[in-house]
């Protein structure tokens, strides 16, 4: 995939169960607009400069229909044919958990190409097109896009930030034997 790399801190306390309602209240909704994007990072004490670098991750993954259906058949701020070539995997009132790549050029490799694309109007989340959509990210998404170092260095930084919100201390959590699962 390649990417930038980071110091994470051994001996970090993890929850024991996971919550889909705590995720879901604190991760921005694929709708949202960048005010609701730089509100949502903020109250968990990241900056814009911070969000617009983790959203960076976007380059690689993918996201269902459901989530963004409505961005290439209503939004305006889409590149044509980007949109029709979306619509032959996600049909207007069908396919719902069908995915697409939210980087097309690249959707396996950690690159900065998720920012070029948003520069053409070929963000795939509503929410991701709002960072380049003549408001205050613009230039920060302009620089991610053509200096793939300053984005790594800030992306890295960002989730150092992110790692160290909330961290559980004392008796709560468990430092696990297997990062992948609960002892």
């Amino acid at each position: 995939l390649g990417g930038p790399t980071w110091t994470v801190q051994l001996g970090r306390r993890d929850s024991s169960t996971a919550s889909l309602s705590g995720a879901n209240s604190n991760i921005p909704a694929p709708t949202s607009n960048l005010s609701a994007l730089i509100s949502s990072f903020s109250a968990q004490g990241l900056s814009t400069k911070d969000m617009i670098a983790l959203s960076g991750g976007h380059t690689i993954g993918q996201a269902r229909c459901t989530n963004f259906r409505a961005r290439i058949y209503n939004e305006t701020n889409i590149e044509s044919t980007f949109a029709t070539s979306l619509k032959s995997n996600c049909p207007s009132s069908s396919g719902d958990n069908n995915r697409s790549p939210l980087d097309l050029q690249t959707p396996t490799t950690f690159d900065n190409n998720y920012y070029k694309n948003l520069r053409n109007q070929k963000g795939l989340l509503h929410s991701d097109q709002q960072l380049f959509n003549g408001g205050s990210a613009d230039s920060q998404v302009t620089t991610y896009s053509t200096n793939q170092n300053t984005f790594f260095t800030d992306f890295a930084a960002a989730m150092v930030k992110m790692g160290n919100i909330s961290p559980l201390t004392g008796t709560n959590g468990q430092i696990r034997k297997n990062c992948r699962k609960p002892n």
